[in-house]
């Protein structure tokens, strides 16, 4: 079973009761658990810097939007640290100046011990912080170029943080040609309530999400200034994302489409 990262989780379960970190293996695949049989992340022990799960892939969609040649120049966020395989990526894939906000701090010593995150330096960091709160803080306004949020805790229900204000305040810290990504997973119900909450922060003719994948996940792009491609022009950007950083990004325009 799937959901996502872990950050924030104080919302729910207090400061004092952060859950506990526990490691997994089956074959090639390390998997991150807090404290549950929920996957929180993956990482193939051979290709640690790959992504292996398809939703997670598919919080790169904002990649369709941008110009590949300038990729290396953007800045990314992450929203909850998971397995770090998002982090690992925009770092160590695209080259990217990349900010992670964990507020787990067996995360983060799980990540670094068990999957492979690199040490802090002058392009990557990572905050241990609540991420409701880090993201208000002004040194972050208008710094991004990819904001890709994966917000639950060990019981998977719903995104800890799913309101229009938290909503907002992701969309500050967009460029005006940045993207958010967003994981939702659980009941239809829950999903409906987060697409409106995405919708009333951005405007619903900047939302696109894809189809769910069978475990659940769904995953929804939101742009700061909203634009629509032609098709012809997506699947350009696709072929060359697939061919510059082997995504399945090709496939992905089969599964994806505006909200409105």
């Amino acid at each position: 079973m799937r959901a996502g990262a872990n950050a924030n989780a104080r919302k729910r379960t207090g400061p004092q009761t952060l859950p506990e970190v526990t490691l997994s293996e089956d074959g090639e695949v390390r998997f991150l658990h807090l404290g549950t049989e929920w996957i929180q992340g993956t990482m193939l022990i051979d290709a640690p810097f790959d992504i292996e799960l398809d939703y997670v892939q598919r919080m790169m969609a904002w990649l369709l939007f941008v110009e590949p040649d300038s990729v290396p120049k953007r800045r990314a966020m992450q929203l909850g640290l998971g397995s770090a395989a998002l982090t690992k990526f925009c770092f160590k894939a695209l080259r990217m100046d990349t900010t992670a906000i964990e507020i787990n701090p067996q995360v983060l010593a799980a990540c670094r011990g068990w999957f492979k995150l690199p040490a802090d330096g002058p392009r990557l960091r990572v905050l241990l912080a609540d991420a409701g709160q880090e993201i208000r803080n002004p040194v972050h306004t208008g710094q991004y170029d990819a904001l890709q949020v994966d917000l639950y805790d060990h019981e998977a229900a719903a995104p800890v943080l799913d309101s229009p204000d938290f909503y907002a305040d992701c969309r500050s810290v967009l460029n005006d040609d940045g993207i958010m990504t967003v994981n939702l997973f659980g009941r239809d119900a829950s999903y409906e309530r987060s697409l409106q909450s995405i919708c009333a922060a951005f405007g619903a003719e900047a939302v696109w999400a894809f189809k769910p994948t069978r475990e659940g996940n769904t995953i929804v792009l939101a742009q700061r200034t909203a634009d629509r491609p032609t098709r012809m022009a997506l699947l350009a950007r696709a072929e060359a994302v697939q061919s510059r950083w082997h995504l399945p990004a090709v496939k992905w325009l089969r599964i994806f489409k505006p909200v409105s």
